[in-house]
């Protein structure tokens, strides 16, 4: 989609396109074994806390309008990044799993899973990669990021199910607080979590909100190799950690994700469409990993995301501390 930058006043524009009404029905999108779990239609539930951090704090348009800014000048060269001798950047993991029930304590075994995904997708290891068609593959980008596991807390919990309102980052409301945010990538691994007649799997914050509350919030049913989770919703998740937006730039034609080489679409897709599906008059990137595939059907971040990822590790990022 076309790359639009905007400050405080068009911000406030694009969030209010974006704003659904919360009484909306909502239906099962994925059919789950043994577990009666409705999938919201909004299967991420990042935006739509973004609509409810800003209702609390306007503020934060204004925080994020500056992470825009510092966005354009870094894509037009105007900073530098620091990386690893490989050339890498690496970015580690703390996981806070907060359980219940002991299905939800799950093994160490799978959080290195997760990890191993992340990788796999962050540096052109995905295992479905060769099925990208030629028209997307031309834009395929190896992001060059290393996740590595930095540790695991695990915290009893009194509660059941959790919504994405942020209380499972603090101790206080019987979660786990975060850990050195500018310096680890922090997922809290919890129960399910229902939001708008459903349950999303997953949710993050986009850099620019606050540090007590910075990271991504994942259901323990789709953190690395489950019965319905190859790894990809923690990809797709980590994605807006690092400022992606969806695909669909969360509108019908003509909105935006504020990259130049994925093309335009009216919306979010579902299972594993065939190649080419056509709106908004092109090709839908729907392998893209901030699509909504299903997960062996996702594949690629383009040239395009991988700058506007990377641009936040640069001289004066959010993120930069972690290029260090």
């Amino acid at each position: 989609m076309k790359r639009i930058y905007v400050l405080a006043s068009a911000l406030c524009m694009v969030f209010a396109s974006c704003q659904k009404n919360q009484e909306e029905s909502t239906e099962d999108v994925m059919a789950l074994p043994q577990e009666e779990l409705s999938i919201s239609k909004e299967q991420c539930g990042t935006m739509g806390v973004l609509e409810d951090k800003i209702a609390e704090n306007p503020g934060l348009i204004q925080d994020m309008a500056a992470v825009e800014a510092h966005t354009k000048l870094a894509l037009e060269g105007g900073f530098t990044k620091r990386l690893a001798a490989d050339g890498k950047i690496e970015i580690p993991i703390v996981f806070h799993v907060l359980y219940n029930a002991d299905s939800e304590n799950i093994p160490l075994s799978q959080l290195e899973d997760q990890v191993a995904a992340l990788n796999e997708d962050f540096n052109l290891q995905n295992p479905g990669r060769n099925t990208i068609p030629a028209e997307f593959s031309a834009v395929e980008g190896n992001v060059g990021l290393r996740f590595v596991l930095e540790d695991v807390i695990r915290v009893k919990t009194k509660k059941r199910q959790w919504r994405p309102d942020d209380s499972m980052k603090f101790s206080s409301s019987d979660g786990s607080d975060v850990v050195n945010p500018q310096e680890f990538l922090n997922i809290w691994v919890v129960s399910n979590m229902p939001y708008r007649g459903g349950n999303i799997l997953g949710y993050a914050q986009f850099p620019g909100g606050s540090w007590a509350t910075d990271g991504v919030v994942m259901d323990h049913r789709f953190t690395g190799t489950t019965p319905y989770s190859t790894g990809r919703t923690a990809t797709h998740e980590v994605g807006h950690w690092l400022n992606l937006r969806h695909i669909w730039g969360d509108g019908g034609c003509g909105a935006t994700d504020y990259v130049a080489d994925t093309p335009d679409s009216d919306g979010p897709s579902r299972g594993c469409p065939s190649y080419p599906t056509v709106n908004c008059g092109t090709a839908d990137m729907t392998m893209n990993f901030m699509d909504y595939s299903d997960d062996p059907c996702l594949n690629m971040f383009t040239e395009g995301q991988k700058a506007r990822m990377l641009s936040v590790f640069t001289n004066g990022g959010f993120r930069a501390t972690m290029a260090d």
